[in-house]
């Protein structure tokens, strides 16, 4: 099947972008309208992303309005090589080219960014969830390991933008949303525009009940951007926010109860309590700010500086025991930039920079007592300490060879200590050797529109704090750092007025020291290194108005969207007490998956949209004996816009999700004791929502 679809989907892309590119007007006659050419930040600076020499994906404000108001989840998915998941509402997992598999209980092996701040901590651990869904306006996503300029991760980097950098307007704005299994969400947003100063407030509140037993989550959520400009080129930004998330966590079903009972949450075996019975959840406070300042020192030289901190308060019941974690981080991050004088054959830049962080963790266990904090178990501290430094040089040589080499040298430690039971008075040091992750990347424009790239880079990924003191408490301190590289070569293809858009990449990232979970008799998880992994892939994605865009047919627009992601990942040289694992797939990886939509425009501002996602079978155990079944997802939102008055403007939408009523497990538990792998995901559900903006 799917040869079958990618050989479709290859002919049909090719077929219509040579088709659009000798038709600059729609069939009568209109001027096509053009868009606005998606560009990246990522790097340092903005540029398009067609000349990009790597993989990059950018998810637009209007892309995100398209899809569900309520989770990340649906939008992140349509980028090829990016799986994201919600075992429960709020809990997520975010994947990036098969990274999935250390994440059993959040963000890992991701480096995540919220404007020039970064959200992951010196630990490795991403409060991703923490953040409102309506108050991000944009998402780049860096795929592959790229430490070069972002230090430790072998996944890729996300990179969170907070304003829509190309809204200058003032404007205050709300949203109402309501749904099936008692969502409900609002927002509220202000934006004020005075002199050189620009205010951007959000605030948001949303609950749902869930599809399952013990699956209740609500999070209050207040956010603020204040930019000050003060010159032509120089600008001063703080950035913050505080976030409220409580969820429930309803536990992992075995095949027979997900098929008969997939709604009740995990059930009392008889010497374990059951997720009601121990009120299974997670409650999590994190306030999170910083300042950015931008200064030109002249016209070839600019610097930018960042100051962030982070406090997270979190208390985790679990089955076995209830968690609280106190984590403080601090840190800066700040680079130089050297422009070469413009206009010139050789148009180049020089970037020297470090970015430095600490967090200091409190992390004690006690017994859980039907939901009550009991007697002490283990109180421990650990400390980690991440900071590189990083320079790289990039030319763009006749407007049509763009080279680019950059390095890190990355430096990492943790130290702990045993409050209670042991009563330590000192802290035992654990320092990594000090690594360069090199990464050098070319792309040349073959033609105005047809641009070949090809990179080199190494990825390394120090075990995050999750890994070391996991869920048996004991502190490991023989795991490993992951260490590989990946090499990469592709193609973007664009027509000439932009209305159609070709990303093709190949990669293969052969990685050795892989981080893998295990769970012991108790339910509690371990990690350990699995040797290693090949990983070897294909992603596409292809963009195109069939129908141009137009004020005066009944059909005002006709956009199709196709995302493909192919993969071969098995292990390599993994051995266990258990077993030989070597060539297996990868745990926790579809080796497929096909996302398809279709965004039709109708006159008074009337808007359908459909995808469907079909994601192949994911192993679930390392032996390869266990899999989740293949599925089809199909979504469907209807929506209408229009204006009232001069400035407000009024939407009204509804929508539906799995529309097929599909039976799936969006979150699978890997390598779970007691064969409880499956997380039910809610059947066919509705919701419908309205926004204001003055």
């Amino acid at each position: 099947m799917a040869k079958i679809y990618l050989s479709a989907i290859l002919i049909f892309a090719f077929n219509t972008i040579a088709f659009a590119q000798q038709n600059s007007t729609d069939h009568k006659g209109d001027t096509v309208r053009h868009l606005q050419a998606a560009t990246v930040r990522g790097y340092l600076i903005e540029q398009p992303v067609l000349s990009v020499p790597a993989s990059v994906s950018v998810l637009s404000p209007d892309q995100l309005k398209l899809q569900p108001e309520n989770s990340l989840v649906s939008a992140l998915n349509t980028v090829p090589g990016v799986r994201m998941e919600e075992r429960s509402p709020g809990s997520y997992r975010l994947s990036i080219r098969g990274s999935l598999i250390r994440s059993p209980f959040g963000v890992r092996d991701v480096k995540i960014y919220f404007d020039e701040i970064p959200l992951t901590d010196a630990g490795g651990n991403t409060y991703l969830n923490a953040i409102d869904v309506n108050s991000v306006q944009g998402i780049e996503i860096l795929k592959g390991p790229d430490g070069s300029l972002f230090g430790a991760n072998s996944g890729g980097v996300v990179l969170v933008h907070p304003v829509n950098q190309y809204d200058h307007s003032n404007f205050i704005s709300a949203g109402l949303n309501a749904g099936s299994y008692g969502l409900f969400h609002e927002n509220i947003a202000l934006q004020n525009n005075k002199g050189n100063n620009q205010l951007n407030i959000n605030e948001a509140y949303q609950t749902y009940n869930g599809y399952r037993q013990n699956s209740y989550m609500q999070r209050k959520y207040l956010q603020a951007v204040d930019k000050l400009t003060f010159s032509k080129n120089d600008q001063l930004k703080f950035l913050g926010f505080y976030s409220d998330l409580s969820y429930e966590t309803p536990g992992g079903l075995t095949l027979s109860q997900f098929q008969t009972e997939p709604q009740m949450a995990r059930l009392p075996t008889p010497t374990i309590p059951g997720a009601v019975e121990q009120k299974a959840g997670i409650y999590q406070k994190m306030l999170f700010g910083g300042l950015v300042n931008e200064v030109h020192i002249t016209d070839r030289i600019k610097n930018v500086l960042s100051v962030f901190g982070t406090y997270v308060d979190f208390a985790n019941p679990f089955i076995t025991d209830y968690e609280n974690r106190y984590e403080g981080t601090y840190g800066l991050r700040t680079y130089f930039e050297l422009s070469g004088k413009p206009d010139t054959v050789i148009n180049w830049k020089v970037n020297l920079g470090v970015e430095w962080q600490q967090t200091n963790s409190d992390i004690n266990n006690y017994g859980n007592r039907f939901g009550v904090r009991d007697t002490a178990q283990t109180l421990d501290k650990i400390n980690t300490n991440q900071h590189f430094i990083f320079a790289r040089y990039l030319a763009d040589i006749n407007k049509r060879l763009h080279i680019e080499a950059a390095m890190s040298l990355n430096f990492y430690d943790y130290e702990f200590r045993n409050v209670f039971p042991n009563n330590e008075t000192a802290f035992t040091n654990r320092h990594f050797t000090p690594q360069l992750m090199p990464r050098i990347a070319l792309s040349y424009q073959l033609t105005n529109d047809f641009i070949w790239r090809a990179s080199v880079s190494r990825g390394y990924s120090t075990p995050t704090t999750a890994e070391i003191r996991p869920t048996d408490h004991a502190i490991n301190t023989g795991l490993q750092a992951e260490d590989g590289v990946n090499y990469e070569t592709g193609f973007r293809l664009r027509n000439s007025d932009e209305s159609a858009f070709l990303d093709a990449s190949v990669y293969y990232y052969d990685l050795h020291n892989a981080i893998i979970p295990q769970e012991d008799n108790n339910g509690n998880t371990f990690y350990t290194n699995a040797g290693g992994t090949s990983q070897p892939g294909l992603e596409i994605y292809f963009t195109d108005w069939l129908i141009r865009q137009n004020n005066t047919d009944f059909i005002r627009g006709l956009q199709f969207n196709e995302s493909v992601t192919l993969n071969r990942f098995k292990f390599t040289d993994y051995h266990t007490a258990t077993g030989n694992f070597t060539g297996n797939q990868l745990t926790g990886v579809p080796g497929q998956v096909f996302i398809t939509s279709m965004q039709v425009r109708l006159p008074s501002r009337f808007y359908v949209f459909a995808e469907y996602n079909y994601t192949a079978r994911i192993p679930l155990k390392d032996d390869n004996t266990v899999y989740a079944d293949h599925y089809n997802l199909v979504q469907a939102k209807a929506g209408w816009d229009t204006a009232i008055g001069h400035k407000t403007r009024l939407g009204i939408y509804a929508g539906v999700d799995n529309v097929l009523n599909e039976k799936y497990s969006l979150g699978d538990d890997l390598n779970a004791t007691g064969n409880r792998y499956y997380n039910a995901a809610a059947p066919r559900n509705y919701y419908i929502g309205l926004s204001v903006r003055l």
